[in-house]
């Protein structure tokens, strides 16, 4: 029924996306604004800041297309942990997390020419206590400069430092998977 339009260069999100058996195209377009307002915690800002992503491509969009945004946070105490801006802020941020549970909020909007849907997912991390040493190494080694909270759970820290996970592993990866196939499939895009 429609053609399934990815917002995203994230190279996980298209791996998600491909692990569900769901065709589509990537579109994405240059500087897109990602702030949102001060007084939104928690999941509303993710929610918020794809809800913002798709009307930015709505013009874009044709009759026959629904296009998928996304965007992912970690929250810890109260805090919005994005991505890093360089080596120390990773490594500051990892040593926040340690010995600590946090939150991974993926705001998601299904967006066509005629209509919205979006939901957040909600997802809780245990790090486990971490050395300076893993955090160094982890840092060094795999440079997640990309990633909401400075690390990526499908990598050595996940597989080292995370004792548990309530909620989607996929969430925590960037896209929660389980509720977007279900969400596409009420819309009848599969």
């Amino acid at each position: 029924m429609y053609r399934i339009i990815l917002a995203s260069n994230s190279p996980r999100r298209k791996e998600l996306l491909r692990g569900i058996g769901v065709t589509y195209e990537v579109r994405t377009l240059p500087d897109v604004d990602e702030s949102y307002p001060s007084h939104l915690q928690g999941g509303d800002i993710p929610l918020y800041i794809a809800r913002e992503k798709a009307q930015a491509y709505r013009a874009l969009l044709q009759q026959d297309e629904l296009m998928i945004t996304a965007d992912t946070i970690v929250w810890h105490d109260g805090r919005l942990l994005g991505k890093p801006h360089d080596r120390q802020d990773a490594m500051d941020m990892l040593r926040r997390l340690s010995a600590s549970t946090h939150q991974v909020y993926t705001g998601v909007a299904l967006t066509t020419f005629g209509w919205q849907r979006s939901f957040v997912a909600e997802t809780s991390v245990r790090f486990a206590s971490l050395t300076d040493e893993e955090i160094t190494h982890y840092v060094d080694t795999y440079h997640p400069f990309d990633k909401a909270g400075a690390y990526g759970v499908q990598e050595w820290i996940g597989y080292i430092g995370v004792e548990y996970i309530a909620g989607s592993y996929f969430n925590v990866m960037g896209l929660p998977v389980q509720r977007l196939y279900q969400e596409l499939k009420a819309v009848s895009a599969l």
